[in-house]
């Protein structure tokens, strides 16, 4: 791997961390899924996920909480995203489906965690937890779907055309769909 696109992925990385080290007064409000699928958006898989597994180890020693009842959920839950937005979403780079992605997705986290937890605290009730954890995946998912529609195109034009600055290959969709609309180049860009 190139330096440039190494020196790239460890300012993801940072980003990443800090935005969450930010925002960590406000219960599930961050930009974590919005930048895991912005970064998803231009790099490859399998940089991808190794922007998550740095991220999770980085954040898991930061807070203190080195548990892999806390650490395998995390980074299950935020590798399952660029696998997803490969897969199933095909890459695209859609506002409107990424953030219906985004908050289906603020669920899908929360219940990632829910096995983990009860084994590491002992709770035997599935569904007195789940009712207690669904406001706050309900934040997640709110947060999630507001930052994806608000902030993914233009940090998406900023991103691409860094990485074009700095003459990195990345795979640039050929068309983009934005609502109804059907444009080629980047994601709210006027043609």
């Amino acid at each position: 791997m190139p330096l440039r696109r190494m020196i790239f992925l460890a300012m993801s990385v940072t980003i990443l961390f800090v935005q969450e080290q930010l925002l960590v007064v406000l219960a599930n409000v961050q930009f974590t899924m919005l930048l895991i699928v912005l970064f998803s958006s231009v790099f490859t898989l399998r940089e991808t996920l190794v922007l998550i597994f740095v991220y999770v180890i980085v954040d898991s020693l930061y807070m203190g909480a080195f548990n892999p009842f806390y650490m395998t959920p995390m980074l299950l839950a935020w590798s399952l995203v660029p696998v997803l937005h490969r897969l199933v979403l095909k890459r695209t780079t859609d506002e409107v489906k990424l953030a219906i992605f985004g908050c289906l997705y603020g669920f899908i986290y929360g219940w990632i965690f829910i096995p983990f937890v009860m084994i590491q605290t002992g709770i035997d009730r599935f569904w007195p937890y789940l009712l207690a954890d669904l406001p706050f995946e309900i934040i997640m998912a709110v947060s999630n779907t507001v930052t994806i529609l608000w902030l993914y195109a233009p940090l998406y034009r900023v991103l691409a055309s860094g990485l074009e600055q700095f003459g990195m290959q990345w795979k640039r969709p050929a068309t983009i769909r934005s609502g109804n609309k059907k444009a080629r180049g980047l994601p709210g860009e006027r043609i």
